[in-house]
């Protein structure tokens, strides 16, 4: 992944909150960020298939920003998260496992709320507020954690390490939900 251009753990810009943006006085800004993490997004896909979706959050291509983008899978369409809050949570949570294309070659169980409401900053500067369900909300949520300096292993459960990516491999485990 590094030779992809995503910051390696250890860096220390993983570690910072990213500076919100001041919309819509940086939407100029904001549009260009957005557009390098699509094609970092563009460049990861070409190389490894994400089944459960996929997501990048600035800090990982070096810029300091609150910015993400967050691929669902099949063929929904992005999300963008411009200096996104999450402003509620459910209390049910799951423990899934996870990745993180800043350390690819270990997956770790991070529990996880079931649903969560996030705040997000339009580019003309209103504030729009979604609810994000199951898979889509531990996506999205992974990616908010990143703007706020945080990696998953932060999440997990004491006394639980992450695993080698062969390990996790040989679970056979997807995401998997109740139906609703």
């Amino acid at each position: 992944m590094r030779d992809l251009g995503v910051v390696q753990h250890g860096a220390g810009i993983l570690a910072e909150p990213a500076r919100a943006f001041d919309l819509p006085a940086e939407r100029d800004e904001a549009e260009r960020i957005t557009d390098e993490l699509f094609a970092a997004m563009e460049r990861i896909g070409q190389v490894h298939p994400f089944a459960k979706g996929m997501g990048i959050a600035a800090p990982q291509i070096g810029i300091g920003r609150a910015a993400a983008v967050v691929q669902p899978p099949g063929a929904a369409p992005a999300i963008i998260l411009l200096n996104p809050k999450i402003t509620d949570h459910s209390e049910e949570m799951d423990e899934q496992y996870e990745g993180c294309l800043s350390f690819f070659d270990v997956r770790g169980l991070v529990p996880r709320p079931l649903k969560i409401t996030v705040e997000t900053t339009a580019l003309t500067g209103e504030t729009v507020t979604t609810v994000y369900e199951r898979g889509l909300a531990r996506l999205v949520h992974h990616e908010i954690d990143h703007l706020d300096g945080l990696l998953y292993t932060a999440r997990m459960r004491a006394g639980v390490e992450p695993i080698p990516v062969e390990e996790y491999r040989q679970t056979g485990r997807a995401w998997a939900y109740d139906s609703a």
